[in-house]
């Protein structure tokens, strides 16, 4: 059974599932990934989400303030023997739920060109391709994202 779980930044499941993924990162992002990471700490990060299939962590991602009108998506990840499943798009879709549920009618994000599979589960799921935003402005292997709530 698949259970989405609303927390923060000081969920050790959370926790555990985003070092996964900086590891990851590390390897596809290559020398980018100081640049990277320094846009991804998650101190302080008020709304996160774990997925679980049973009681195993499968999927996490989170949300936090970019502007008054806006959240950014961060943090998403599910580990590689657990895609293809829809465990992605469940923590998208309660992570857009949430954003609604506090005032938000906007959702951004960035992702890297190197990630394909990232780029298709935005698009899939109705994101558009803007231009790069804050400090992602002239950096080639980002892509921007934004969607209506």
């Amino acid at each position: 059974m698949i259970t989405c779980k609303r927390t923060n930044s000081e969920d050790k499941d959370f926790q555990a599932l985003v070092k996964e993924l900086d590891r990851e990162l590390g390897v596809i992002d290559g020398k980018d990934h100081a640049f990277y990471d320094q846009y991804n700490k998650i101190d302080n990060i008020k709304y996160a989400i774990v997925v679980y299939e049973g009681n195993v962590p499968v999927g996490c991602g989170a949300i936090k303030e970019f502007t008054p009108e806006q959240v950014e998506v961060k943090r998403m990840y599910v580990p590689k023997e657990r895609r293809n499943k829809g465990i992605a798009t469940i923590v998208l879709k309660e992570l857009e739920k949430w954003a609604k549920e506090l005032g938000y009618p906007k959702c951004v994000m960035e992702t890297g060109k190197r990630q394909p599979d990232a780029v298709q589960l935005y698009t899939k799921n109705g994101y558009k391709v803007i231009p790069n935003y804050g400090p992602y402005i002239g950096v080639e292997n980002s892509v921007c994202f934004e969607k209506a709530l």
